[in-house]
């Protein structure tokens, strides 16, 4: 007889579902923004109709955004629905900009094989960019095994990282 929560939240999964996520360029890498329910919650039996329902979302915005600026792009998604946030963190821009990081990614990146690429997810690096310091993510691994049970990291690829960065670092007058 009641009116049922969860029903109600039908309209924030069909937003999410025909969500249509940008790739935006940032300093020559593309980034994939994603928006997505990362949990939904409602009820408290099998049995009883619920009077509330939440939906978690989560959205991996482009660091050509401002952590304002998403949550803007978020509201105005989900108007005439309460948005409330747990979590904002601003993004960080790949640094490619930056003489150093140009210089480190040619040659440290080179003598491991790899090439400058998008970083998915946030990391400390974030911080540095916020305050206007330029820092990269560099390291070993596939970020696709990333926060999965088959996560894992070969021997050969940290030990390839270590090289290469212990030989930049080692290398004289060259990044000052």
């Amino acid at each position: 007889m009641g009116e049922n929560a969860i029903h109600k939240a039908a309209p924030i999964l069909d937003i999410l579902s025909q969500y249509e996520p940008q790739t935006v360029t940032v300093e020559g890498l593309d980034y994939r923004e994603s928006l997505n329910a990362v949990r939904v919650e409602g009820g408290i039996a099998g049995n009883v109709i619920p009077d509330a329902c939440s939906v978690w979302v989560n959205f991996r915005f482009a660091p050509s955004r401002t952590g304002e600026q998403a949550l803007a792009h978020v509201t105005e998604l989900f108007s005439g629905f309460k948005v409330v946030v747990d979590d904002l963190s601003e993004g960080a821009k790949p640094g490619l900009d930056d003489p150093l990081a140009q210089e480190f990614a040619s040659a440290v990146l080179a003598s491991t094989g790899g090439v400058p690429a998008p970083k998915y997810g946030w990391t400390d690096v974030a911080r540095f960019s916020a305050l206007g310091i330029s820092a990269v993510n560099f390291g070993p691994g596939n970020a696709i095994y990333a926060h999965k049970d088959d996560e894992h990291c070969a021997t050969s690829q940290i030990t390839s990282c270590y090289l290469a960065l212990k030989s930049w670092l080692q290398t004289p007058d060259t990044h000052k």
